[in-house]
């Protein structure tokens, strides 16, 4: 479907219509003119408000699986210790990607369907690892789990390690983000997901302490940070700026911030209640176990027995509903309900579990 009638997939999510009216529109050359310095500057300054922060914010062009390797790339060099706390596919991921550029990479790690809950294991490997990275996935959309930071943020102030690395990208908007009272330094975020611009965009929240690292790594590819830290001062980008994309961005958080954050996590969590509530009531199992926290912009629950997933899927579709997949050990047995930004509507989830039940019904 090139149009989903009922959108419920885990990102892209459906881009409002004043948002789209952004695209519609001419923009000379954000190189030349002052008007795209100061959107880019108003920008920054909605998107620390998103993610609880007084340090500067980076706004990329690409998905935003490229803030998460300019992050790594730009402030790791081969042999750094990077220890990754991993709870679901991106958690392990990211450790993968930094093991990918040379790092040295211990991971804790947990099965798909937990979260972060029991730390002791973190601190030992912290003490005998003696880290210059921690990562970690705030949402992890394929699970439909929320990790809880704090307890990370705080081991990472009490050792004096030097970065700690949060993925936030599902979760940003929809759920609280508070990136420095957790000792956040690099906090990733992208512009598909509870936003709802295309996905055309990424941003990073960037500490004093991470420049510091950015400058000494001297990283320069296509995704670097460095070049970043001047960009503003002396309107001079490390490459042509996303005039269209930033005024998109700018839309979506603009619309975020009238309806107040707090809001807006209200929305997310009844949506996702509703989503937990009618999926049990129609026998579906959900995925996260009892003790993980669930995520309040995706739901993640097992194919229905009788099903194959590629027929549950198709049978979904045929009546206008556009559910997502999973991936790696996940595939085939795990599907997911995005109710996340403009589909965190409890209307929609409603319409949702109505055509999951009309599938049900014809076994």
């Amino acid at each position: 479907m090139e149009t989903y009638p009922i959108p419920m997939v885990p990102g892209p999510t459906r881009v409002p219509p004043d948002v789209l009216a952004v695209y519609r529109r001419n923009y000379g050359s954000a190189d030349l003119e002052t008007d795209f310095i100061t959107l880019y500057n108003d920008t920054e300054a909605q998107l620390r408000q998103i993610l609880g922060t007084e340090n500067r914010v980076v706004i990329q062009t690409g998905e935003g699986m490229l803030a998460l390797w300019s992050a790594l790339k730009s402030t790791l060099q081969p042999g750094d210790r990077v220890l990754a706390v991993a709870t679901g596919l991106f958690g392990y991921g990211i450790g993968e990607m930094a093991a990918s550029i040379g790092a040295e990479v211990r991971t804790i790690g947990l099965p798909y369907n937990e979260t972060i809950a029991d730390i002791a294991e973190v601190e030992r490997a912290i003490v005998d690892f003696q880290p210059k990275m921690i990562t970690a996935v705030h949402c992890e959309t394929p699970s439909g789990t929320l990790n809880p930071l704090a307890a990370l943020g705080a081991l990472k102030h009490k050792y004096d390690v030097p970065l700690f690395y949060v993925d936030a990208v599902a979760s940003a908007g929809g759920a609280p983000v508070l990136a420095d009272e957790w000792h956040i330094d690099l906090c990733l975020g992208g512009s598909q997901k509870c936003l709802s611009v295309p996905p055309s965009m990424c941003f990073l929240s960037v500490s004093e302490a991470a420049w510091e690292i950015v400058h000494a790594v001297d990283y320069v590819g296509y995704d670097a940070l460095k070049p970043f830290s001047s960009a503003q001062a002396e309107h001079y980008f490390p490459y042509t700026p996303n005039w269209h994309g930033v005024a998109a961005l700018h839309a979506g958080a603009s619309r975020l911030l009238a309806e107040g954050l707090s809001n807006s996590f209200t929305r997310h969590q009844t949506a996702a209640e509703t989503c937990r509530d009618g999926l049990r009531q129609l026998g579906i199992a959900l995925y996260p176990a009892e003790n993980a926290v669930p995520s309040p912009t995706v739901t993640a629950a097992m194919v229905p027995d009788g099903f194959e997933w590629q027929s549950f899927d198709a049978e979904l579709r045929a009546r206008g509903l556009a559910v997502g997949g999973n991936y790696g050990a996940l595939a085939g047995k795990v599907f997911r309900l995005g109710h996340m930004g403009t589909q965190a509507d409890v209307s929609l989830v409603s319409e949702a579990l109505g055509v999951i039940e009309s599938v049900l019904r014809q076994r």
